[in-house]
């Protein structure tokens, strides 16, 4: 491989897939994913790490973006720490201590701090008890009879609690109740709701599609803000594990990098809205068609679920910034809506 494509190949982001249940395969969830009964052939391989090719490519954006096995946090290198921008760990819910295995990624993951990250599991019960079902042929009379074998697992509260406490989203690859079809805004399920999440994430190897740059013009700056300080690894002292070698930079410089990367949220969450209140003013001005329709209703809720998570003060005053900001989008004169604010008196 020429310098050229190394280079090239470090760049593209990556997905770092890990499984914590030794019958569950990491390759199993990146067939899935990618909606092959086999996979293709991998970028790289090294040892028990395996890269696998994806590019995303949906309604706005097109991204390349390797699905990389990475079975232990012993595999983790500066190579994968520097180009790791999701994170999405599969656990074994039929057994009750499924989720301590998953300790040993949380420091990893806390340090490297991807911006999606996905806990995955077969599914998950109410009361901790999942009842499996086999059949079974007795020899003297020939019936096939029915036997459930009840396991006790991991509870939706326990795994929930768990995704809360350490920034994760739980996905059920098969749960026992699925969503209502009557309703409005049906949530998605399984490996379709890990895609969807993935095709949410802002790339640094986003390449916006002709018709949508303008819909999504801050998309660059939003890539700019995230992915402008890699993050760069050196070997550490052999006694450091290969986890830590992999994130011994990052200790170093937490205490500078601190106060730069509290500044650079607010212009995130900043660039976020602003391409939520665009994409809502292109869908408020466009056709009415169906689809339309149904994705302008989808923006505003996931609107209204980013502001139900704020104070009661702050979500009073973002209200007033998208009212503001999503009048001027649709071409609304400034000065009609020039003086007001959620300080003034009525």
């Amino acid at each position: 491989m020429s310098t050229t494509e190394e280079s090239a190949e470090m760049n593209v982001p990556c997905v770092v897939v890990t499984s914590c249940d030794s019958e569950f395969k990491e390759e199993e969830l990146i067939k899935q994913i990618l909606s092959l009964k086999t996979l293709p052939e991998p970028t790289k391989r090294e040892g028990t790490v395996t890269w696998y090719p994806w590019t995303i490519n949906n309604k706005y954006y097109t991204a390349d973006v390797s699905l990389c096995v990475v079975p232990s946090t012993f595999q983790m290198s500066s190579e994968i720490a520097q180009s790791m921008q999701a994170f999405i760990a599969y656990f074994d819910s039929t057994v009750k201590d499924g989720l301590d295995k998953l300790h040993p990624w949380i420091s990893v993951v806390g340090d490297l701090a991807p911006e999606v990250l996905i806990l995955v599991c077969d599914q998950v019960c109410e009361k901790g008890w999942l009842f499996n079902y086999f059949n079974d042929t007795t020899q003297s009379a020939g019936h096939t009879v029915q036997f459930k074998l009840c396991v006790l697992g991991v509870t939706r509260q326990e795994a929930q609690q768990w995704c809360l406490a350490h920034s994760f989203e739980l996905v059920e690859l098969n749960p026992q109740e699925l969503p209502d079809e009557d309703d409005d805004f049906p949530e998605s399920t399984g490996v379709k709701r890990i895609v969807q999440a993935l095709n949410a994430n802002v790339w640094s190897s986003v390449e916006m599609k002709d018709g949508h740059s303008q819909g999504f013009g801050l998309m660059s700056s939003l890539v700019v803000s995230r992915h402008t300080n890699p993050r760069s690894c050196q070997d550490p002292p052999s006694s450091s594990s290969p986890a830590e070698s992999a994130l011994v930079n990052e200790g170093t410089n937490h205490t500078e990098s601190s106060s730069n990367a509290d500044r650079q949220e607010d212009t995130i969450v900043d660039a976020m809205t602003d391409l939520d209140i665009q994409e809502l003013a292109n869908l408020t001005t466009r056709d009415a068609d169906v689809d339309n329709f149904e994705r302008l209703f989808t923006k505003l809720k996931e609107m209204k679920d980013k502001a139900s998570s704020m104070p009661h003060e702050q979500r009073k005053v973002h209200a007033e910034k998208v009212a503001k900001a999503f009048w001027m989008a649709i071409g609304g004169d400034e000065d009609e809506i020039d003086g007001l604010s959620s300080g003034e008196e009525s």
